[in-house]
């Protein structure tokens, strides 16, 4: 297993703590997505977790607020803040609430109302081109989230624009809220979609970490912004989690709970 391989681990150990711990929903899709956050938290963003307004950072907007024990485990993994503050998830007066946070060291924008993120990420990646800044801009969807008509707006935006400093990555488990994306509004073909849209368009396995790590770098400029359609799977890592709808909203019980772990290697630290 190599370095981002575990922080997957970690960070899923960590939501399914969070989760159990306080009751919470969500986890299938911070499962799913956890990789991603690995690789860009790992070996992509240039950040420094002392500083996390530093003027150079690279830019994460992460829309799917709803699995925000994803992004805040990423974030205490990676020295933003003490992982015990984990702890304190949901809790009266915490700043690590059930949706994201822009108040957590390192979140760049409150989110949990799908839609908006990649608006705001366009935005800034169009300020930071004019200034001549050379700083990255990334955005994570969620698969169903791109049923809200404003995330085409910004779709449109940022080729016209030549946004070749924004790369959004879209976490396609092919599961919302209330069943499979075919069925609630179909996507597909969505890399034939951003294609004529006139993105740059990528597709990876999103559980594939060299995958990832050559897609989200942002190696040379095509005047073009880019999307990586991340293909996931709802609850990875835990056998009777994946591919199961209940598991967007489902609290695990303790015995649920310590199979996971099981399966998971162990205790998050």
């Amino acid at each position: 297993m190599n370095r981002t391989e575990d922080l997957a681990q970690r960070i899923r150990l960590q939501c399914l703590h969070m989760c159990h711990s306080k009751k919470a929903s969500h986890l299938g899709g911070a499962f799913s997505v956890a990789d991603i956050l690995a690789v860009l938290y790992g070996s992509v963003l240039v950040k420094d977790p002392s500083q996390p307004k530093a003027p150079q950072r690279d830019r994460l907007f992460y829309s799917k607020g709803h699995a925000c024990t994803a992004l805040y485990a990423a974030l205490a993994e990676s020295g933003y803040f003490p992982r015990a503050e984990l702890d304190t998830f949901t809790d009266n007066g915490s700043y690590l609430t059930s949706h994201v946070n822009h108040k957590v060291a390192g979140v760049e924008l409150s989110t949990g109302s799908l839609g908006h993120a990649l608006s705001v990420a366009a935005g800034v990646a169009l300020a930071g081109k004019r200034r001549g800044q050379g700083w990255h801009t990334y955005a994570i969807v969620s698969d169903g989230e791109l049923d809200e008509g404003s995330n085409w707006e910004a779709i449109l935006f940022a080729p016209h624009h030549g946004l070749d400093q924004l790369t959004l990555v879209v976490d396609y488990n092919k599961i919302q809220s209330f069943g499979s994306t075919a069925e609630v509004l179909n996507l597909d073909p969505l890399a034939d979609k951003f294609t004529a849209f006139g993105w740059e368009t990528l597709e990876v396995d999103g559980h594939d970490h060299a995958a990832l790590q050559a897609a989200l770098a942002q190696g040379g400029r095509s005047g073009k912004p880019r999307v990586v359609i991340a293909h996931t799977i709802k609850g990875k890592g835990v056998s009777f989690m994946e591919h199961q709808l209940a598991w967007h909203y489902k609290s695990p019980d303790a015995a649920q709970y310590e199979a996971a772990r099981q399966e998971l290697g162990g205790v998050a630290a």
